[in-house]
């Protein structure tokens, strides 16, 4: 079936669910799904001039999957499990390396030399080659993680069904993202930036350039090679003056052919804890 015949399937079942019950609706819902675990859709997906471009129809067929599944016992050796999805076989032919109780659900995609710790893949989410996934990290539903980044202990990257929302978490080639750090709302982090340890990301986070003689405000997006650590800002209240969250770019990753030198000098250089 055509990209665009399942486009029309989806956007029409979206608005009326009722179609849910044909069989047209839950093949192109099937199709969507595998495609996505495949790694042949995407919902989100590099728009060739440095930008992204959000498949909104490919998350729709997402959340619509959850509906017209039903619920079963999954048995996995020793270990049960309660749920609508199945989860996502074949790593061996992949070429992804599973260290238990490293858990991804099927409809996701992980790619070829990827690393998975003790850690959990929602679906809709796609990783990318070479990338590792350490222990206790979280990928979310239809999260976009691109090639070679490192994924730190703890680290929660937000999906877009609980709540819903508009984009993906999209987390570009080489990012470092340090431990315990949350990235949610649709946050993009461009390439080979680097997150010290405890960023909290949200759309409404201010995030602040300071590394030039004035200040230098962003929000939903960290630039390719900045180096970001967390912080707080003054606010007035009613009640008075408090601190609230926020995060700093403090400088750049280096310019270089070996990204792990490079990552190292700027942990070095700005005194980030990962």
């Amino acid at each position: 079936m055509e990209n665009s015949t399942l486009k029309d399937i989806i956007e029409k079942t979206w608005l009326d669910r009722d179609l849910l019950q044909s069989t047209e609706s839950r093949d192109a819902i099937a199709i969507v799904m595998e495609c996505l675990d495949k790694g042949e859709l995407r919902c989100a997906s590099p728009d060739g001039n440095g930008g992204w471009e959000v498949n909104d129809w490919v998350k729709k067929a997402v959340v619509l999957n959850f509906p017209i599944q039903k619920m079963e016992t999954i048995e996995v050796g020793p270990f049960e499990f309660h749920d609508k999805m199945p989860l996502k076989k074949g790593y061996a032919e992949a070429g992804v390396r599973v260290v238990p109780h490293a858990v991804a659900r099927y409809g996701s995609y992980i790619a070829k030399d990827v690393i998975l710790m003790p850690s959990y893949i929602n679906l809709g989410a796609y990783v990318d080659s070479g990338t590792m996934v350490d222990t206790w990290a979280t990928v979310g539903s239809c999260a976009q993680i691109g090639k070679e980044v490192h994924l730190s202990g703890g680290v929660g990257i937000g999906g877009v069904l609980e709540p819903m929302q508009a984009s993906p978490v999209i987390i570009e080639d080489g990012a470092f993202i340090g431990s315990r750090c949350i990235v949610v709302e649709g946050v993009r982090v461009g390439t080979e930036a680097v997150l010290g340890a405890g960023v909290v990301l949200t759309q409404s986070t201010l995030i602040i350039d300071v590394t030039g003689d004035k200040p230098v405000e962003l929000r939903g997006y960290v630039p390719p090679r900045s180096v970001v650590i967390p912080g707080t800002r003054p606010k007035k209240f009613p009640a008075g003056t408090f601190n609230i969250p926020c995060a700093f770019i403090i400088g750049k990753r280096k310019e270089s052919t070996n990204r792990k030198t490079s990552l190292n000098s700027a942990l070095r250089e700005h005194n980030v804890a990962v």
